[in-house]
């Protein structure tokens, strides 16, 4: 694994060629808006606190898309939670559009986009083919999902309350979780498709 060389992401050695590469990309990040939604809405029961498999999806997403598209991806997720559609977390319940946005999640919704990008990056550099290496890609994105997640916390309610039992202690068992899952899957998707050239 090297970081100066740069592969193909998942998704390109899947789906090899570049022929309609624009109209499929599009189709890519549909679906992965697609997934991002309804991973948001599923909740999953678990201890101290409800999981979604939001996180995981971001994370796996920026892995196989690469940091391109996995980036577009969460920006039009993004732009459709922006001009009103209910893809978020308790939406429409808690609100919607740029209202919602900038709310109490405002700033996780930014790590997404963050981790999205870093682990694609990542990716196209030779991580997520092993446990470790997709252990340390998973962890990364992580990290750059509550760094601003629990920034904006704290600058919109202030530094006096709890932030760290709202906006992470409550999370990190299922984000273990998920990143076992995570080790689990992509060295195994990585596997089967190495027959497919960088």
């Amino acid at each position: 694994m090297s970081v100066s060389v740069t592969y193909t992401p998942l998704i390109g050695r899947l789906f090899p060629g570049e022929r309609n590469r624009l109209a499929r990309q599009t189709i890519f990040a549909v679906l992965g808006t697609a997934l991002l939604t309804v991973s948001a809405k599923l909740s999953i029961p678990f201890w101290p606190v409800p999981m979604t498999m939001q996180t995981f999806v971001v994370l796996v997403l920026g892995m196989a898309y690469g940091w391109r598209l996995g980036a577009a991806t969460i920006l039009l997720y993004l732009a459709e939670g922006a001009v009103g559609l209910p893809v978020f977390a308790g939406t429409p319940a808690r609100g919607i559009g740029i209202a919602y946005m900038l709310g109490g999640t405002g700033g996780y919704l930014l790590g997404y986009l963050m981790a999205a990008a870093a682990c694609g990056w990542l990716a196209q550099r030779g991580f997520g083919r092993t446990v470790w290496s997709t252990a340390l890609a998973m962890l990364a994105g992580n990290v750059l999902i509550y760094v601003p997640g629990l920034l904006w916390l704290g600058a919109l309610f202030g530094w006096d309350k709890p932030i760290l039992a709202w906006g992470l202690t409550p999370f990190l068992l299922g984000d273990l979780v998920k990143l076992a899952l995570a080790v689990a899957v992509l060295p195994l998707a990585w596997s089967a498709t190495k027959d497919r050239g960088a």
